[in-house]
């Protein structure tokens, strides 16, 4: 007696491979049952064997939603079930994603890149005086970091300033000489360290001059001394 093979190619179209064929000979055998109510409930079964086929899916709200949904497209939109979740429209398989927008105006400097272009016009935004030089101080950094990464060379602090102030249309704006005195825009630096320096050498400085003059014999110590 001869069996005659059954090739993928003389089988129906499988409408979603991940689930395989004998999930989509269910969906056929679901749409048979006369009975809605038994059909419900054998449709919930076989939702939870599409979800242990595919365990990667997860379990939350918008799994269920879409093993749902599949189950709708396996059997062509022909299956008469209620589920928990609508029936999803046919025209779903046929719409197209939305266009993504893009930014048609030119980036001014592009080794800056559009994000500092953004964290400009949010600085703009700004009310507080002080948050505002904040962030004068923060995107100077920035574009110094990424002027040094691109071009592998150092850039003067008037010239990123002046990036700034272009950039921004003259509404940013900060003291050159501050900035250039802390190191405001160096991100190797600590501006709150060079300030404890200088208090550091000046209480030196203080202390030198005592101990000189205690050598000199101007010190309190001495004059008992001699008295």
């Amino acid at each position: 007696m001869e069996t005659s093979l059954e090739y993928n190619t003389q089988r129906a179209h499988l409408k979603l491979r991940e689930y395989g064929r004998n999930v989509q000979n269910l969906v056929a055998h679901l749409k048979t049952i006369d009975n809605k109510e038994d059909r419900n409930k054998k449709a919930a079964t076989l939702v939870e064997l599409m979800k242990l086929i595919n365990p990667d899916l997860g379990n939350d709200s918008e799994t269920d939603q879409k093993v749902w949904d599949d189950l709708h497209i396996i059997s062509n939109f022909e299956l008469d079930i209620e589920g928990p979740f609508p029936k999803p429209d046919a025209e779903v398989l046929d719409r197209k994603p939305d266009r993504l927008k893009y930014y048609s105006n030119e980036i001014k400097y592009r080794h800056y890149g559009r994000s500092v272009e953004l964290l400009i016009e949010q600085a703009i935004a700004m009310e507080d005086p002080k948050e505002k030089e904040g962030a004068v101080v923060a995107i100077g950094r920035l574009m110094k970091s990424f002027f040094q990464t691109w071009n592998k060379e150092s850039i003067e602090d008037e010239q990123i300033l002046k990036n700034i102030k272009k950039l921004s249309k003259d509404q940013l704006d900060i003291n050159i000489e501050t900035v250039k005195e802390l190191g405001l825009f160096d991100s190797d630096k600590k501006p709150s360290n060079r300030r404890n320096n200088n208090n550091n050498n000046n209480k030196g400085r203080r202390n030198n001059q005592v101990g000189k003059g205690r050598r000199n014999g101007n010190g309190r110590g001495n004059n008992r001394r001699r008295n």
